[in-house]
């Protein structure tokens, strides 16, 4: 059962390469775009810490791995998994029929069935920063690639989560989009920027502590406790989205019958 799906989204991914690749300019202009977009907003850092050494314990080196994290777990999760950032909007135009009318799972098909190209910028970015950073022994090379893994499920899920919730409120683009971008941009943060309320919010309403700091931390130095935070807050929003998405199923009522896409 695993292999079978696991087949079948090598062939989506397959497909989805092919069909970016037949305008190779344009995607190749997306990822260096990326990759120069997150460099100009490193940039502000590095000036930062060249007049500041740290804040609060977080200095250069931290927000190098920060970045890496971040770039790498969203640019795997939006190039694998694209249709994550739009599954509200697929559930409000009725085209969840299509995916619906096939022998596949209906979460993993829809999610998968689209790559944004920009996505790969950002992972190559990310990989990058892990070479600046250093991480060359084969611990932080495990460290890192796990906390990446669990960050990225943790943003999918989310995501998942809150696209969902349009099968009880008819349209939940903008919402969807908010969240998305609040949880790209306060992950990129230092958590002890925050306090009391402040980090209270992203590490629960808001999780993006799970998509950028508490990995990052991860990944500086092993410490099983923030090991089984990632995996918690992974396991539990997984579950939660799971859940969410297949209840909104049930009620799912489309505005016209079936139509099988070619």
């Amino acid at each position: 059962m695993i292999k079978r799906e696991l087949v079948f989204l090598l062939a989506l991914w397959k497909a989805n390469l092919l069909a970016a690749m037949e305008f190779r300019a344009a995607f190749l202009s997306q990822v260096i775009g990326m990759m120069l977009n997150n460099l100009v907003y490193f940039v502000f850092w590095v000036i930062f810490f060249d007049r500041f050494q740290n804040v609060r314990g977080w200095g250069l080196s931290e927000m190098i791995l920060l970045f890496g994290v971040v770039a790498t777990g969203f640019g795997a999760a939006v190039y694998l998994f694209g249709n994550a950032l739009e599954l509200a909007t697929v559930i409000a135009n009725g085209r969840l029929d299509y995916y619906l009318s096939l022998p596949r799972p209906v979460l993993l098909h829809v999610l998968a069935s689209k790559s944004i190209s920009s996505g790969l910028g950002d992972f190559t970015y990310g990989i990058l920063s892990f070479i600046v950073a250093g991480l060359f022994t084969p611990d932080a090379i495990l460290r890192a690639v796990l906390a990446t893994l669990l960050a990225m499920i943790v943003f999918l899920s989310f995501m998942t989560f809150v696209n969902s919730l349009g099968f009880w409120m008819g349209n939940a683009t903008m919402i969807a989009q908010q969240a998305s971008g609040a949880m790209i941009t306060f992950s990129l943060y230092p958590i002890t920027l925050f306090e009391g309320s402040g980090k209270f919010l992203l590490f629960t309403i808001i999780p993006a502590a799970f998509v950028g700091a508490v990995p990052a931390e991860f990944i500086r130095g092993f410490d099983a406790g923030t090991l089984l935070q990632l995996l918690a807050a992974a396991l539990i929003l997984l579950a939660l989205a799971l859940f969410t998405f297949h209840l909104g199923l049930r009620r799912y009522e489309s505005g016209s019958a079936i139509q099988v896409q070619s």
